[in-house]
């Protein structure tokens, strides 16, 4: 492990996805959602439904895989233990996931805001499968934090320092 001249570590560790990253990115991608449909509406057919659908598939089950992946590395009766590189692979997709939801989340969100203040008939009509996309979103987000921090190894209380663990002749 080396240290800068601030004295902070300077090896490479994996740090909790940061809030902040998720709202510069739902910004910017919300910013290009409007943009976009400001330009291209005219020319696009009615908005499918099939990433609310794949969203929301992705949100349950990361969800269910947070669960399950707690009550594992908190040793829970009747969970099995968990492998570490599971656990890696985990946090891995947990915070792509969070990335990629909140890029969808503010894209849905640009296009929400500009389909709300079109007074087309179309643009009601894709309303809805817009709505569901940010919600689904949203719930992909909320499923990838919540796996990302399942994937964490519970804090051990500090050990006394007592004599019996160490080695005799050494003090």
């Amino acid at each position: 492990m080396s240290a800068n001249p601030e004295g902070r570590r300077t090896d490479p560790s994996l740090r909790p996805t940061s809030i902040s990253v998720l709202v510069v990115a739902g910004l910017a991608s919300a910013a290009v959602g409007w943009l976009v449909l400001s330009f291209t509406y005219s020319r696009l057919p009615a908005l499918p439904w099939t990433p609310v659908f794949v969203l929301a598939v992705l949100a349950v089950a990361e969800g269910l895989l947070a669960q399950n992946t707690s009550a594992r590395i908190q040793r829970k009766p009747g969970a099995l233990p968990v492998q570490p590189l599971m656990v890696a692979r985990y946090v891995a997709l947990a915070k792509a996931s969070s990335l990629v939801g909140a890029i969808f989340a503010g894209f849905s969100a640009g296009l929400l805001g500009w389909l709300l203040l079109e007074p087309t008939d179309a643009a009601r009509e894709d309303v809805p499968a817009t709505a569901g996309g940010l919600v689904a979103a949203l719930a992909l987000i909320g499923a990838a934090l919540w796996l990302e921090r399942s994937c964490r190894v519970p804090e051990q209380p500090d050990r006394q320092d007592d004599d019996s663990d160490r080695p005799s002749g050494r003090r």
